[in-house]
């Protein structure tokens, strides 16, 4: 848990290689640029637009702010490669300015969200694998390991992989093309259940966290008994980690369950909780942010033809 997984992009000809992000709460590709100087930039790979015979130049600023970091700098276009996908002419954002990526292992973010989110109104990349018709259908799916079990995470562009879940893939439209976002009807951990109204849950392999409306994490805290330590951390008792309650998730009208050990960290002598509180205030919140501490539990599934998101039981490897 709270690994983060990055997969390999190559940009232009001949190929730059950089590691990205493949993050569904955001919309916009990013590398940093070989003309940034900032420290976070020169500890990551970085793109020289005068080494790709496919790069065109656009030049229009961008700048693009995340929960843990921001990036400044200029768009670019050029091909890009992932897997045995090519996709020609993408704009992609050049970073000459980036915080909060210092001691990542990964270069960049590969943003799967909608166009509606994106910075500039720039054509997503997944937008243009449909629009150059490189998919068989339009949607992609994660698998997210245990990592720490040694098997690897998988992104398949274009359909599913049966072999990674099992049981009934259920589906559950979308409540607004902007997130990938569904309805969060309840919270149900130990003998308590909580009705929500009017909130949504957004799913976002880009974030390792559980973020919940304040309120909620306050009702779930106290039963979990995490404290905040002084490096802004939710530190836990590790020996009573076994004992704290499973987490249901009611999302559509449909249960999705995850223990104690999910939504948990051991990292040394601390045991760490996954669950943190986040304000969305109204017209977009309340909402929930559900990152790979519930998307490892699950099979996620993106359905950008039928506007659904479908979730299933990940396959665990023992």
């Amino acid at each position: 848990m709270f690994y983060p997984d990055f997969a390999t992009l190559h940009i232009g000809q001949p190929p730059q290689k950089f590691k990205v992000i493949l993050d569904t709460g955001s919309a916009n590709l990013w590398v940093p640029s070989s003309d940034c100087r900032t420290y976070s930039c020169r500890m990551h790979k970085t793109y020289d637009s005068s080494l790709s015979s496919t790069y065109r130049k656009n030049g229009t600023s961008f700048e693009i702010h995340y929960g843990s970091g921001s990036m400044v700098g200029h768009v670019s276009q050029d091909s890009f490669a992932i897997g045995d996908l090519n996709v020609q002419d993408q704009l992609f954002a050049e970073a000459t300015v980036a915080r909060g990526f210092t001691n990542t292992k990964f270069d960049g973010i590969l943003g799967l969200g909608f166009a509606s989110i994106s910075v500039n109104g720039i054509s997503p990349p997944f937008y243009s694998m449909l629009d150059q018709g490189l998919l068989d259908e339009p949607v992609f799916a994660f698998y997210l390991s245990d990592t720490y079990k040694g098997c690897k995470s998988q992104v398949t562009f274009g359909g599913i992989d049966k072999e990674h879940f099992s049981g009934a893939l259920v589906k559950i439209p979308l409540r607004r093309k902007a997130y990938w976002e569904i309805d969060f009807d309840a919270l149900d951990f130990g003998d308590n259940s909580t009705e929500l109204q009017n909130t949504g849950a957004i799913l976002d392999t880009g974030s390792s966290l559980i973020s919940l409306p304040p309120a909620l994490f306050d009702q779930v805290n106290e039963k979990i008994g995490a404290t905040l330590d002084s490096k802004g951390r939710y530190v836990l008792e590790c020996d009573k980690v076994p004992s704290m309650p499973s987490l249901t998730f009611v999302l559509g009208g449909f249960d999705f369950t995850i223990g104690p050990y999910d939504y948990s960290h051991k990292n040394g002598d601390l045991c760490m909780s996954a669950l943190v509180p986040m304000d969305f205030p109204s017209p977009t919140g309340p909402l929930a942010v559900l990152g790979d501490a519930f998307l490892r539990k699950w099979y996620s599934v993106y359905d950008f033809g039928n506007n659904a998101i479908g979730l299933a039981q990940s396959k665990r490897k023992e």
